[in-house]
């Protein structure tokens, strides 16, 4: 992002899921509106997510099953499958089309039709990523909410170092099949030289590769991981974290479900509040709004979670000051 548009967003700063059972479908009234709901994740790891979904929908006076149906599609992490995914919903003909999960799912909607409203969630800059014209006026048939994730990578560094300092190298594990891991790259390269960090960077797209990763990871002698932000680990969490364990390296990820799941440390946007917003602004449409007329909203509440339990068993000190900074400690 350039410095500029870095300022511009800094700026505006200032301002049980699974797939809708089909003989539930059956018995809608054919007058009842529709979701189509687009994730790269799965449903496995998101039902907390879509349970905030629905607490937004119901606050703008939507219940599904009531008055609104919501048809789901999930990718698994599989960013291939979201095209064939979102032109088989815009088949449908949803009155809203949600697409969360991060740019994948956002693009593959946005190329799927020019009608239809599109409510996204992302991890970046949506006027960058060319999904709005701007945060206030977005313009077109898209709006949403950003997540930031993907702007708080060099923070993640700086924590992972302040947990483990004398850490020679530290690995980073980047999805390179993920649209912004170049950016991802950059500033993680950027900020290891702004402290003096030695890091390696392994990539992982597939299972296959997340193994080979870690095994790459041994193999250098990696202190510590920074697992950078993708919705792909998000579908694998629990085998990422336990092959942190496994390998004996003190991790930061982006979301507290990770450090809830074993990770030692996390830091990242409430999702749970970005997944509320979306459910809030897809109610907002199906009563008339524009999605041109809705700015796009960043959250901007942040939350660190440190583990201890999984301190203790890395036989890692935790310091008081990281202590003091932490929203909650999980003991």
């Amino acid at each position: 992002m350039s410095g500029m548009r870095r300022r511009e967003f800094i700026t505006f700063l200032g301002g049980a899921a699974a797939a809708w059972p089909l003989a539930a479908r059956a018995q809608q009234s054919p007058a009842m509106p529709v979701i189509g709901f687009l994730s790269s994740r799965s449903p496995e790891d998101s039902a907390h997510l879509i349970e905030a979904f629905r607490r937004g929908l119901s606050e703008g006076g939507f219940v599904a099953g009531q008055n609104v149906a919501i048809e789901f599609r999930w990718a698994h992490g599989q960013f291939d499958l979201l095209p064939a995914m979102a032109s088989e919903l815009v088949g449908r003909r949803v009155s809203v089309f949600v697409a969360v999960g991060g740019e994948p799912s956002a693009l593959a909607a946005k190329r799927a039709t020019s009608t239809i409203p599109i409510v996204f969630a992302i991890g970046s800059d949506p006027v960058s990523a060319g999904l709005v014209e701007s945060f206030n006026r977005p313009n077109g048939n898209l709006t949403g909410i950003t997540l930031q994730t993907v702007f708080m990578e060099p923070k993640r560094l700086g924590l992972l170092r302040d947990l483990v300092p004398r850490a020679l190298l530290i690995g980073v594990l980047l999805n390179s099949s993920f649209a912004l891991a170049a950016s991802q790259r950059q500033e993680i390269e950027e900020a290891a030289r702004g402290i003096g960090q030695r890091i390696v960077i392994v990539d992982a797209s597939t299972d296959g590769e997340l193994d080979a990763a870690f095994a790459e990871l041994a193999k250098q002698r990696a202190d510590a991981l920074l697992v950078a932000a993708s919705p792909y680990f998000d579908t694998r969490r629990d085998h990422i974290v336990l092959l942190a364990q496994r390998h004996r390296l003190p991790a930061i990820y982006q979301f507290r479900e990770f450090a809830m799941a074993g990770g030692l440390l996390s830091y990242g946007i409430a999702i749970t509040e970005g997944y509320r917003q979306v459910g809030i602004y897809s109610a907002n449409i199906l009563r008339g709004a524009k999605p041109a007329d809705l700015p796009v909203q960043a959250i901007s509440k942040f939350e660190l979670l440190i583990n201890l339990k999984t301190a203790k068993a890395l036989d890692i000190k935790i310091s008081d000051n990281l202590l003091s900074l932490a929203d909650e400690v999980i003991e």
